[in-house]
């Protein structure tokens, strides 16, 4: 029975990828399996030291690095999302053969900085760190990329041998087919995003001024509501925001930055068109004019178009089905995790 060890950042929204992840495990009496959840708060007189307080990279690596060396039974493969937990197991990874999961390299954050008030360094500086995070994807047997977009990056900034990198997205739970949906008076679009300003929020207040439509807005972010807006406080894998999933006409995240948000697929896997942004992966899970529509970040007039082209009935019936059927083909939770499972075989076997 190959025995693996998973090392998980239980950050925002990789807590539901570890969540469906250790689904796929439990469902194979063959694995048996070590799980090593990255919460974000310093823990422990180390990790309260001012430079790891403030550095989550240097924390979560220092942090993964001790738990793996108090593990004192025999491990066939490591499992690492993401990168930034494995910025010192490089050593370990040459005795253990190591999968590294990531939904963007630092590089790809970078090019999105702005919208996640991340500050880029200097060019020496982000030259050493491409260094050392460069040195930990490359120790790794194999890399498994959501997208890519982070493909592109591990290669091309990284140096990353692509046969070693295999795309495979993150996933959700798909139903066989989507709620039947019958149009009301007003269309009623969602939004969900914990930061209610870097997912674009405030550009959907702006837009949705004087429409005709219903809008639910899911943050932990304090946003007035006002006619024609409700917001919910909902936590992820809530059976209510299930149900607002199933009563929504159309779903809009018009986000500044961002990587693979998991709140897309969500949508698409309840039959939802889905109004979005082309950043980060974006485009890789909304096909623009066929699954929902892409719209320019930030700009409010575009947004406001592309909500009443929505006013049509049909065309988010036709574009719903549509974004159902690529997430059935492409985001399936349940194919993508045991297809990263087989990537540990894989590398397991090869040792």
């Amino acid at each position: 029975m190959p025995s693996y060890a998973f090392v998980t950042e239980h950050t925002v929204g990789h807590v539901t990828f570890e969540r469906l992840l250790r689904e796929a495990v439990a469902a194979d009496p063959a694995i048996e399996a070590e799980w090593f959840p990255l919460t974000y708060p310093p823990r422990g007189a180390l990790e309260a030291l001012p430079p790891l307080r403030s550095n989550w990279s240097v924390r979560s690596s220092v942090r993964a690095r001790r738990l793996l060396g108090m593990h004192r039974r025999p491990l066939d493969a490591l499992f690492f999302h993401t990168q930034t937990a494995a910025l010192l197991s490089g050593g370990l990874m040459r005795r253990v053969p190591g999968v590294i999961s990531l939904d963007a390299t630092p590089i790809n954050l970078d090019a999105v900085a702005s919208g996640y008030e991340h500050r880029v360094a200097g060019r020496r500086a982000e030259r050493a760190k491409a260094r050392v995070v460069g040195h930990a994807l490359r120790r790794a047997a194999a890399l498994v990329a959501w997208s890519e977009w982070v493909r592109s990056s591990l290669i091309g900034d990284y140096g990353v041998d692509p046969s070693r990198i295999h795309i495979i997205p993150a996933g959700t739970r798909v139903p066989p087919r989507p709620p039947v949906r019958t149009p009301g008076e007003r269309p009623r679009l969602l939004f969900v995003g914990g930061e209610f300003d870097r997912k674009g929020g405030t550009v959907l207040l702006d837009a949705v001024d004087g429409l005709d439509v219903d809008l639910d807005i899911v943050t932990r972010s304090e946003v007035r509501e006002r006619p024609g807006v409700t917001v919910h406080r909902v936590q992820p894998g809530s059976p209510v925001l299930g149900e607002l999933y199933a009563r929504s006409d159309a779903f809009v995240l018009p986000t500044l930055a961002d990587a693979s948000p998991h709140v897309v697929i969500e949508a698409m896997a309840a039959g939802l068109p889905v109004i979005s942004t082309p950043v980060g992966a974006i485009p890789e899970m909304v096909l623009g004019g066929t699954t929902g529509l892409l719209v320019a970040p930030g700009d409010r007039d575009d947004l406001r178009a592309a909500i009443e082209r929505l006013a049509d009935p049909a065309l988010r019936a036709s574009m719903g089905a549509a974004a159902h059927a690529r997430v059935s083909e492409r985001f399936d939770a349940a194919v993508n995790a045991r297809r990263v499972l087989d990537v540990m075989a894989d590398v397991s076997a090869s040792r």
